[in-house]
């Protein structure tokens, strides 16, 4: 009972970093897609922080278990940029920033709990709300990292397209759905995570301890 007690509390408690990061991260693109000029993702309900919208069944899965992964992409529309190739890297690149922004936020809320021993005097409440705030930073830096991979549907590709051009764009038309599968398969392999967690272990803390 304990030992099952023990892996799904886990889940439990980075279920709502896990919420959050989704929802802000493909909030993100929304946005950014928006302020340049194409309403496609506000047209089909897609500009919201609200986190159904944007849930992908296997990329929640990953993200459940493996602390990594990614939501249901948001529809863009390049041709109603002024400038495509530069709109369309902005709006890639928007969703990893807002991740970023998220867990600096968290990160410093977790430091001011530690520092005036807020969540002390509540006991195992306490601890639990803590453990909350390490995981949403954690998630959110996780989620960036791991979509920057150049690999579809992750944003990293896009911005590699943008930035190569054609060629780019004829190989990943050629290849995505092979691509895609291996992803899956290093995912639960647990092959890419060798590569991945150190990267984000490593920004974790160096935003632990320049932050305050």
């Amino acid at each position: 009972m304990g030992s099952i007690i023990d892996r799904i509390l886990p889940m439990l408690l980075t279920l709502p970093g896990i919420l959050i990061a989704i929802s802000i991260h493909e909030y993100g693109h929304a946005l950014a897609a928006y302020k340049m000029g194409d309403n496609t993702a506000q047209a089909q309900g897609r500009l919201t922080l609200n986190p159904i919208k944007h849930l992908d069944p296997i990329g929640f899965l990953c993200l459940l278990i493996f602390r990594f992964g990614w939501a249901k992409p948001v529809p863009v529309n390049p041709r109603n940029f002024s400038n495509p190739r530069r709109d369309d890297m902005i709006v890639s690149l928007a969703g990893v920033g807002m991740n970023l922004i998220t867990s600096i936020i968290f990160i410093f809320i977790m430091k001011f709990a530690i520092q005036t021993g807020f969540l002390n005097g509540i006991g195992y409440t306490g601890e639990i709300l803590f453990n909350m705030l390490y995981f949403t930073a954690y998630i959110n830096i996780g989620l960036m990292v791991f979509n920057l991979i150049p690999i579809p549907p992750l944003d990293g590709h896009h911005v590699v397209q943008d930035i190569v051009g054609f060629k780019a764009v004829k190989f990943y038309h050629e290849y995505a759905q092979y691509i895609r599968i291996a992803l899956i398969i290093l995912l639960f392999t647990g092959f890419l995570g060798r590569f991945i967690v150190p990267v984000i272990r490593g920004i974790f803390g160096f935003l632990y301890n320049i932050i305050m």
